[in-house]
């Protein structure tokens, strides 16, 4: 028996220190701008500090990619990440680093996470998201795209496209982030006024 209890501690700690070989840590210092509710920045927190509970307004990117058949491209949030992890979500999404523009962070973050660097972005929109947690002004993006999609394991286990249809069937089952759920009816229209139904 205790042969068995030492033989299971082991076998977790084998695994907790392969995950921690492949698993990049959360670079808490890694610094992000803060800005107004007009997208201004205003000063600087540390990663840290904004997902900490205070919610400091800081900016974010996200990405729509869809192909010729108007589906959806949806990552898989590795499990290794702070905010959402193994929860399926928007293409590409992430922080824009301070001293960044927004146009820097969404070419940067298509190329890490997705290695697209040929790609042609529209604007959609931006709003206020709130988390129990934090508060992030995103700048929404949509592209159409069908070539190559070679996602970085470190930032996302798994993507795939799926069609509107499949998304809505899996709305309030718990296996997409808050904040697609919350994003995608707000995108919807303006999918469908360039011929995504």
């Amino acid at each position: 028996m205790l042969r068995s209890k030492w033989q299971t501690c082991r076998f977790y700690l084998l695994v907790f220190l392969y995950l921690c070989t492949i698993m990049p840590p959360v670079n808490n210092e890694e610094l992000f701008p803060l800005v107004n509710e007009q997208g201004e920045v205003t000063g600087s927190a540390t990663r840290a500090f904004c997902h900490g509970g205070t919610k400091p307004l800081h900016p974010v990117i996200h990405l729509h990619l869809l192909n010729n058949n108007g589906e959806l491209y949806l990552q898989k949030r590795a499990l290794s990440k702070d905010i959402q992890p193994g929860k399926w979500d928007t293409a590409v999404g992430g922080h824009i680093d301070y001293g960044e523009s927004v146009e820097e962070a969404l070419l940067r973050e298509v190329h890490e996470e997705l290695g697209i660097t040929d790609f042609t972005h529209h604007f959609l929109l931006s709003y206020i998201f709130e988390s129990a947690i934090e508060r992030e002004f995103i700048y929404v993006y949509a592209t159409r795209y069908n070539g190559a999609i070679t996602p970085d394991p470190s930032e996302i286990s798994e993507g795939r496209f799926w069609t509107l249809s499949e998304i809505a069937a899996a709305m309030g089952t718990g296996i997409f982030t808050p904040n697609f759920e919350q994003e995608l009816p707000r995108i919807r229209e303006v999918l469908n006024a360039i011929g995504v139904k």
